[in-house]
């Protein structure tokens, strides 16, 4: 079977071999791993929300020289810099621009106007009509089984209701590593699958191998969601950290989310201003408290303990329910290799009506 047979909306609007994504995870969807991804046939998407503007430029030029494939970038629309960062996605002719939050409708119109696809994340059926008024190309909805920020809806009852209810290509995320996910997934109507957890778990990731293997190691019942971390429900591996966040008091974590604000501060170059204003963006767009938000500094700094650095114990791993169910280390192109044949498989032994 030809794999013309899984040109979707989404292998057209991104000019990707195949309907594959692999998502904008902070910390570790750098350089490497999207390049790998892109070279692999499938979206490789940059994380930025980490990363100053100059070292954002520099990640991307590297992208660039690693593969002549094209990828995307993942940023933060209420940042403060976010303008800034939009230049250089356009200035750095990069294909598509990716959002954990939706974009203004004056955003989106800026980068499809030079040339950008524009594919917002959302977790509700409503926040995807809205993005497609505005003129979105194509939205990736995430169900309460992926990892990190995450909603309470699964993916199976999320996905067609967001199916039905606009008319841009849906990109699924929430569960997916294989080739029978992709399958069910346009079966359901959507453009593709765009995968995480699975993606870091591969050998081109540049997370830790001690980290890894905890992955690895986990069971379906290992994942869990937790609001301790930055105040909003958020699904990662059940640690001994995690638990001890879970037990801990206001108190302790308001004086925590200070420190790692401060840390984030001088890791990411911003002032104490600028970390205000994007506070102050935070709150109106998701109507948080302001401990809520003092909390989220929590988690680029406890993200980066693992990711980066290897320190399970100082830091938290995200992670969709489906890490219980990998127990491998693919490359990026024995992954997408292994997904599309076995979605071929799967197409070729479904029972066809005579």
């Amino acid at each position: 079977m030809s794999d013309a047979t899984f040109r979707t909306p989404l292998t057209e609007l991104a000019g990707v071999r195949h309907p594959l994504v692999q998502t904008g995870m902070g910390w570790v969807a750098g350089p490497r791993l999207v390049s790998a991804a892109a070279n692999a046939g499938a979206l490789g998407i940059l994380a930025s929300a980490t990363m100053p503007v100059d070292r954002l430029r520099a990640a991307v030029r590297e992208v660039k020289s690693r593969t002549d494939a094209p990828f995307g970038v993942n940023l933060r629309a209420d940042a403060g810099d976010a303008a800034e960062r939009v230049r250089v996605i356009i200035d750095e002719g990069v294909k598509v621009a990716s959002f954990a939050l939706a974009p203004s409708r004056e955003l989106i119109a800026r980068l499809k106007d030079a040339g950008v696809v524009v594919v917002p994340s959302i977790g509700a059926r409503r926040h995807a009509e809205k993005v497609a008024a505005w003129g979105a190309d194509a939205v990736v909805v995430q169900g309460g089984e992926g990892g990190g920020h995450t909603g309470s809806v699964a993916t199976t009852v999320l996905l067609p209701q967001v199916v039905d209810a606009v008319d841009i290509p849906v990109i699924a995320a929430g569960g997916f590593r294989d080739g029978r996910g992709l399958v069910a997934a346009l079966a359901f109507g959507a453009a593709g699958i765009a995968m995480g957890t699975r993606f870091l778990l591969t050998s081109d990731s540049t997370v830790p191998d001690a980290v890894k293997a905890r992955y690895l190691a986990a069971t379906v019942q290992d994942v869990t969601v937790t609001t301790k971390v930055d105040g909003l429900p958020h699904r990662m591996l059940r640690t001994d950290l995690v638990d001890a966040l879970e037990r801990s008091g206001r108190a302790a974590s308001l004086l925590r989310a200070l420190r790692h604000a401060a840390a984030f501060r001088r890791e990411s170059g911003m002032s104490w201003a600028q970390m205000l204003r994007d506070g102050r963006a935070m709150k109106h767009g998701k109507e948080l408290s302001w401990s809520q938000v003092l909390l989220a500094a929590n988690t680029p700094m406890l993200l980066k303990a693992s990711m980066v650095e290897g320190r399970t114990d100082l830091g938290v791993m995200a992670a969709g329910q489906v890490a219980g169910l990998i127990d491998d280390l693919p490359s990026c192109a024995e992954l997408v290799e292994s997904v599309m044949a076995e979605a071929r498989a799967v197409l070729h032994d479904l029972p066809h009506p005579e």
